[in-house]
């Protein structure tokens, strides 16, 4: 036997043995047949240069001014180098301003075109100004040059291009002005010469699924193959029986021509799509993973793609796998552990990104891309301070952010005065007692009358104030009517021993009502208090005669004069209110706390009140429910205590404390300078590089010389020559004597340039921490801001003579620019957290800092001591780190909570890739079963992060055992590119494509887009039948052109008043320059503690829009409910400025808005209903007028009346060659104008460029319309059955809300009636009206499955109807709120897989007894299916049902049983003939024209708007308020 030598190893032999097998293989088409598909933006490619800027931005304002003084004139080198010597040049540049981590990022961002829309959002901004727009608003998102704050200079914008001579002379100018606080400088990007060519999108996926051919629907119109692509061999990555070729060609690169004829003949011979028998498909799913743990393990993500996203040709190959029992044993551990610790089943899919779960459902590329980098930011500060591998992993996974609940104030204190108690007065013993009754059901909005505690009202009132009568007047309301309420008071009022009540107001009503508690009880006493303010009018305050005149008349034997005078005995607990009241922290009187939370000042209207309290009760009311369901909360429980023991109870309320909008200084950074006396140096630092420096400097008082580690490291920030500073510095020192956690340091801002003389007490501070011990400096201290005698010692006097100013200088320059406050301000820093400037008048007392340091300590800083001091290091530094660490993970945004996962065995069943060492990484989680949808896009993500992150991934295969089908029925490409690519002529790439090469040719295959949640995709161009691909009938690449079209704008809505939607509410979407673009109703989204999805699609070459709650009611223009944005929730879509009344919503990224809506119903309308189940004639849907309101004109509704509205679907050229000729057939049988609705989502390019000329040639209205699939509702996966969906879950919202009926008619059915007769007929009160399958044609009675089992049961005698032919009373449909119903009933049904199988048909008729169907007569649609010959002469309708017995295709039963069609068939025929030669004609004329100028025709009109003068004259933004300037 021969040997093979050493230099060529076995490995070698075998493949030259392989390759020779080539000689006797089957010759191999040379063409290339697959599809491809692409999606672009709807705006042309913005600069990168830009899309740059706005990546810095994102992480710093003052480092994109940075960036941008960087590369002002950066593009006049992309005129001059190659793309990729141009990108490189821009990488280099960003790197002084990002670390390594965030330029592989940034490369990710721009390859995913993140930033393209904020770009482009600057040119809208410019567009709505040269079209007239308003005055402009400054946006959150607008760049405002760092200059002088204070007066109210004029304001500047420039629209400019970064990197261009014109931009550098304007910003050279502007940036001096802005400096010197002479104007306001705001930049926006403006590009005046656009790009022409088209920008690809990433971040999707594209599916080709595999289609029944049981029914043929395929058009046999033959089509011009106008997409002449050629494309690039695939990639060579993918596994193909076990060859990895990418590897293969790198070893042996003389063998490439070789290598990629035996990759064809294996993938050939591959592609068998034959069915496998169910015992080949029990254990696929463990097949698959055997296969890919086995792999080499950095090719295992490459294998396990490639297995997903082409399962049907390697399902065969898969099933000669032999599965490992060792494998399959650790599998069904991990599984069993998985699912008792994190609730994941076997099968199930999950992504962790260090602990945080990634919803494979809704997370896209565009938020992991968040996560990471927000993660990135914080694992890197970490890395920066010296904490590495585990001790990051566990600081990381702290939770350290505090509640987001409102913070309450503890109520227990013996000065509220209680006038009841719901658990014990006679006035409530009818009510039940049990916590239980909680979970009750009840009406929405009903407040339950229990016999407990739950929900409680505190009242701070000084009597004599004008406020109080109001508020007294409104608690008498709630106890009158019996509302569950507990309500207190506490009197805050004069606590002088020798108050006279017969001079103050106040002393006397408290006297008088001790009095009649005592001789009385509370009770009668607060009815007295109600007495005696019923008698003060409106603007009057309470007065001693009024007290003195009530007690004479009620209680004539009193002495009223005594018991007010000076020698009362009723005097006790006076002095307890005001205490309360000083110590609680609360603002101005009155004060009202429910439960302890207090309102705001807004809600403290008397008018507001009562509606806010309704609603928080509605509010707390549900955490009461909870806590029961929980078991947190039982019958023993003391509910008071309950309340009072929520982590948000605090001892005290200051707003500056317990705010949750926070500010942080970054103390991440190593000093770049030693120490803080070399100003000069100091000054042209950063703002983290100042920070680093003071840091490090710092020295602290401590009440101890003992070293130990401290939780809280306090900067006193302020003038400490001033008695208000050393006041501040004073209450911080008292709160220090009672605390051995915290230390203080001083800063020094001077409120005038620094001297010795009027820094002399900020240097003694200094000398004293400098040169004494730690606890003889805290007493000195103490003694010198109390002015009492100095320091007798001759180190502090030498130290103080000669320390200087420099160094409060510099600290003054790190308040001014860093801490952002005016010379002489104060401010307070713990643990890096800035709370302030102080107002002037504002004091922070000792007691302030007692909630401080509770607060800060509850959240995080203990957890980060205990983990830094397991540390072992010095307490010095320990102390620094715990502050730093402290103030990194607490700016941190909110996250998740993070899940700590573990696999019991991780040798065979999971895939593991260490992380490059010494740097920071990401810990990357995967649970998968690898033949799953979620496989298909988890692969290439892991693959694309891996070149973007350093990341430790772990894989675990979570096989889904004994399988009894497919498990995957399609192809799949995820379209992610780590960084930018460019062309073989270094110009940069439009982007990337979906590529499906080498693909069977026998399957009939459908294409679907799967976008990001928030995008709305249209094809635009593809000559080929994307519903149809049959590429054995195809001789080239079938290329599909997509287009976003649509961005989302989401919200939640509620009734302040009952927190339940308001369904049925109208909302408008539109611009100044047109009112209305989209609107859309409030319809209940089956999750109550989301409140309610308010869904409008906004286009996205407009960034800029209203949103109104409009809706009309009973009398014209009078408005039931008002709108009001929620406060706390404004960051989470809009961009009003504070004094406006419209809600603007800016859009500039490819995330989805969503806002949060607050409506109240108007007083006059508070008893009107939004929807009703009456059958009134006159409500609601009649009183909504036309779009732009205002009573409707008789013309109006009698033009209304008189169209026709029919609405239909269509996929596929066949289906579409179909509707054509239903919408012919419609228009020859009526007189009545015509307007057809279509879906658009699945029309073809080629129908949707025809459609206006054919509305054109026969004279009727169209509109395209769509509806997003709400992200709540469960998701539907085939394209048919998503279709069906559209066609009935969503028709209260797919068509505007003045078209009042529609008719669907089926594409594939032939029109031989008037459809006005059908629109015309009585309904009876039903929403819609079905026709009932026909049950005449007795040789079907065997297919008909409604006539026995489940549906002849449901049914109840009562028909089954079918839905290729309805009609919808849409007012009727909404004023019941049929569409929440039947959505609700099809949440519920749709979970399981064997139910609605025909969901447009199943779904009416499953709730025919909760959603009336009207039956049409049985004329109105025949089928030849189901009704008999006879028949057919009557018909109004013949629809081309599928036949279950012959399965005769379509197209040839069309032509066999409808005369006519073949007629209309060849009229439509003709038309398009027409269209198709005179597009050519024009296509030749206008062949030499070159580039697109269609976006500049429609957008940007114009050239250099202002050429640049040299000064531009200071007088040119001295007397006006707006300069705007486009360069």
């Amino acid at each position: 036997m021969a040997t093979t030598s050493q230099a060529g190893g076995p490995g070698t032999m075998a493949l030259f043995i392989l390759c020779a097998l080539l000689l006797n293989a089957p010759p191999i088409q040379a063409a290339t047949k697959g599809v491809t598909a692409s999606l672009n933006a709807k705006w042309p490619a913005t600069p990168l240069l830009l899309e740059t800027s706005e990546f810095i931005a994102e992480d710093s304002d003052e480092k994109f001014w940075q960036f941008v003084d960087t590369v002002r004139e950066l593009t006049i080198y992309r005129k001059a180098d190659s793309g990729s010597s141009y990108y490189s040049l821009l990488l280099k540049k960003a790197a002084q301003f990002v670390t390594d981590l965030q330029i592989n990022l940034l490369k990710f961002a721009l390859a995913l075109r993140v930033y393209s829309p904020a770009v482009q959002m600057f040119q809208q901004y410019y567009l709505r100004q040269l079209l007239g727009g308003p005055k402009p608003y400054l946006y959150k998102s607008d760049h405002t040059f760092p200059g002088i704050n204070g007066g109210d200079p004029p304001v500047v914008i420039l629209y400019a291009e970064l990197g261009t001579n014109s931009f550098n002379n304007f910003h050279k100018v502007l940036s001096e002005k802005a400096e010197n606080g002479e104007i306001v400088y705001v930049l926006r990007h403006f590009v005046a010469s656009s790009s022409s060519g088209k920008m690809h999108l990433s971040g999707y996926g594209v599916e080709l699924a595999i289609k029944s051919t049981e029914y043929r629907a395929v058009d046999d119109t033959q089509v011009k193959d106008t997409n002449m692509t050629v494309l690039e061999d695939g990639e060579d990555g993918d596994e193909v029986q076990g060859f990895l070729f990418e590897n293969l060609k790198k070893v042996h690169p003389d063998m490439k021509e070789e290598l990629g004829e035996l990759r064809k003949h294996l993938i050939e011979s591959t592609n068998d799509m034959a069915p496998l028998k169910v015992w080949e498909l029990q254990d696929l799913s463990y097949q698959a993973a055997a296969r890919i743990t086995s792999a080499p393990k950095y090719d295992a993500m490459k294998l396990m793609r490639d297995i997903s996203q082409n399962f049907p040709t390697k399902a065969r190959s898969l099933t000669k796998t032999v599965v490992n029992q060792e494998m399959r044993k650790e599998i069904e551990e991990n599984q069993k552990h998985l699912t008792e610790s994190l609730g994941i089943n076997p099968g199930d899919s999950a992504l962790f990104i260090n602990g945080l779960q990634i919803d494979l459902d809704t997370q896209n590329a565009f938020s992991v891309l968040d996560i990471i980098r927000g993660e990135g930011k914080t694992m890197e500060g970490l890395h920066d301070l010296g904490i590495k591998n585990n001790d990051l992993s566990k600081l990381l996974r702290l939770a350290v952010h505090p509640p987001e609940d409102s913070f309450a104030l503890d109520i227990r204190h013996p000065a509220v005065m209680w006038v009841n108690d719901i658990e014990t007065d006679h006035l409530y013993q009818s009510w039940p007692s049990s916590c239980q009754e909680l979970l009750r059901q009840t009406f929405p909005g009903v407040i339950r009358q229990i016999r407990r505690n739950f929900f409680s009202l505190v009242l701070f009132i000084h009597p004599a104030q004008e406020e109080t009568v109001e508020l007294v007047k409104l608690a008498e309301l709630f106890y009158q009517h019996r509302i569950p309420l507990r309500i207190g008071f506490v009197f805050v009022v004069n606590t002088d021993e020798k108050c006279d009540g017969n001079k103050d107001a106040g002393v006397a009503l408290f006297r008088a009502l001790n009095y009649i508690a005592e001789e009385y009880d509370f009770a009668q006493a607060f009815s007295s208090m109600v007495s005696i303010y019923n008698k003060v009018k409106s603007g009057d305050v309470l007065t001693v005669d009024r007290v003195v005149g009530f007690l004479k008349k009620k209680y004539p034997r009193a002495d009223a004069l005594r018991i007010i005078g000076l020698d009362s005995q009723y005097d006790d607990k006076r002095k307890a209110g005001g205490i309360f009241y000083r110590k609680s922290g609360l603002g101005a009187l009155p004060q009202a706390l429910f439960n302890g939370v207090p309102f705001s000042s807004e809600e403290m209207d008397p008018e507001e009140l009562e509606t806010v309290l309704l609603q928080r009760i509605v509010e707390a009311t549900g955490f009461l429910q909870r806590s029961v369901f929980m078991g947190q909360l039982t019958d023993e429980t003391d509910v008071v205590e309950y309340h009072m023991d929520q982590p948000n109870v605090v001892p005290r309320i200051n707003a500056l404390i317990l705010s949750l909008r926070r500010r942080y200084l970054d103390l991440t950074a190593k000093p770049a300078i030693q120490d803080w006396y070399d100003t000069s140096t100091f000054s042209f630092l950063d703002s983290i590089d100042k920070t680093a420096v003071i840091a490090a400097n710092m020295k602290y008082l401590t009440k101890n010389d003992e070293d130990i580690i401290y939780a809280g490291s306090i900067w006193i920030i302020a003038d400490f020559d001033m008695p208000s500073g050393r006041r501040l510095l004073s209450n911080a020192l008292k709160h220090m004597k009672s605390s051995s956690n915290t230390r203080i340091g001083v800063v020094s801002n001077p409120a005038a340039k620094p001297t010795e003389e009027n820094t002399v007490i900020a240097r003694a501070i200094m000398a004293a921490i400098l040169t004494q011990k730690k606890k003889e400096a805290f007493h000195f201290v103490m003694k010198l801001i109390k002015e009492e005698s100095g320091m007798d010692n001759d180190g502090f006097e030498k130290k103080h003579n000669t320390l200087g100013v420099d160094f409060i200088r510099t600290q003054q320059l790190f308040c001014q620019d860093v801490v952002k406050l005016q010379p002489g301000q104060m401010a307070v820093v713990i643990n890096g957290r800035i709370l302030g400037p102080f107002d002037e008048n504002e004091e922070f007392h000792a007691e302030d800092f007692h909630l401080l340091e509770k607060i800060t300590f509850s959240s995080s800083t203990e957890k980060i001591k205990v983990k830094v001091k397991q540390m072992g290091m010095k307490a010095k530094q320990a102390s620094d780190l715990v502050m730093k660490v402290d103030a990194l993970l607490t700016s941190a945004p909110k996250g998740e909570t993070r899940r700590d996962v573990r696999f019991i065995k991780d040798e065979l069943s999971v895939v593991q890739l260490p992380p490059r060492e010494d740097e920071v990484y990401y810990d990357v989680v995967a649970v998968v079963d690898p033949l799953t949808r979620e496989a298909q896009k988890v692969a290439p993500l892991l693959i694309v992060l891996g070149q973007v992150i350093n990341m430790k991934l772990r894989v675990f295969m979570n096989c889904k055992p004994k399988l009894s089908e497919r498990p995957l029925k399609s192809f799949y490409r995820y379209v992610l590119e780590p960084d930018v690519t460019f062309l073989a002529n270094n110009t940069l790439s439009p982007g990337p494509v979906a590529k499906f090469l080498e693909m069977p040719e026998s399957p009939l295959l459908t294409l679907n887009m799967i976008t990001p949640e928030s995008w709305l995709v249209e094809a635009v161009q593809s000559s080929h039948d994307l519903d149809n691909i049959h590429l054995q009938e195809i001789d080239s690449i079938v290329k599909a052109e997509y287009e976003l079209e649509y961005l989302l704008l989401e919200g939640h809505c509620f009734d302040v008043t009952t927190g339940q939607p308001p369904r049925g509410l109208q909302f408008t979407l539109g611009v100044k320059m047109a009112p209305l673009i989209q609107d859309t109703i409030v319809m209940a989204n089956l999750f109550p503690e989301r409140f309610c999805h308010v869904f409008s699609l906004c286009l996205i070459s407009i960034f800029l829009f209203r949103v109104q709650a409009r809706l009309l009611y009973k009398h014209f223009g009078i408005k039931l409910y008002s709108l009001q944005i929620e406060k706390k929730a404004v960051h989470d879509g809009t961009d009003s400025p504070a004094d406006s009344d419209n809600v603007i919503v800016v859009l500039n990224s490819f995330h989805s808005k969503i806002i949060n809506v607050k409506v109240q119903k108007r007083a006059d309308k508070i008893n009107e209903d939004l929807l009703s189940d009456g059958t009134e004639d006159k409500g609601l849907w009649e009183s909504i007028t036309s779009f732009t309101g205002g009573s409707p004109s008789d013309d109006a509704k009698k033009e209304k009346a008189d169209i026709l509205n029919i609405f239909s679907v269509a996929s596929g050229h066949l289906y579409e060659r179909f509707l054509r000729i239903m919408m012919l057939s419609v228009l020859r049988h009526t007189k009545t104008p015509v307007k057809f609705w279509f879906l658009k989502n699945y029309l073809s390019p080629m129908f949707k460029e025809s459609i206006p000329h054919m509305a054109k040639a026969y004279d009727f209205q169209y509109e395209l319309v769509q509806y997003k699939w709400p992200r709540w509702l469960h998701q539907q996966t085939e394209k048919q059955r998503i279709i069906w969906g559209h066609k009935i879950l969503f028709l209260d919202v797919l068509f505007p809300l003045a078209v009042d009926k529609i008719i669907f008619v089926d594409a594939d059915q032939i029109v031989r009636a008037d459809l006005k007769e059908l629109r015309d007929l009585d309904l009876k009160g039903a929403p819609y009206g079905y026709t009932p399958f026909c049950d005449s044609r007795k040789e079907m009675d065997g297919y008909r499955f409604w006539k026995s089992g489940y549906w002849a049961s449901h049914l109840a005698n009562r028909k089954y109807h079918i839905s290729a032919l309805y009609v919808v009373d849409l007012k009727k449909f909404r004023k019941i709120a049929a569409g929440d119903r039947l959505r609700g009933q099809y949440q519920a049904l749709s979970q399981d897989p064997n139910s609605l199988s025909n969901l447009d048909q199943d779904l009416p008729n499953n709730m025919i007894h909760q959603v009336a169907i009207k039956s049409l007569p049985q004329e109105w649609l025949w089928c030849e299916t189901w009704c008999d010959d006879h028949s057919k002469k009557t018909a109004k309708t013949i629809d081309l049902c599928n036949n279950p017995k012959t399965k005769e295709p379509k197209l040839k039963a069309a032509m066999r049983i409808v005369p006519e069609w073949v007629e209309y068939d060849n009229e439509i025929k003709h038309l398009l003939k027409q269209l198709e030669e005179q597009k050519n004609i024009q296509v030749n004329r206008h062949a030499k024209s070159k580039g697109n100028k269609e976006y500049a025709q429609q957008f940007l009109p114009i050239k250099n708007t202002i050429d640049m003068p040299a000064p531009i004259p200071a007088i040119a933004f001295e007397k006006a308020w707006h300069v705007t300037a486009a360069v």
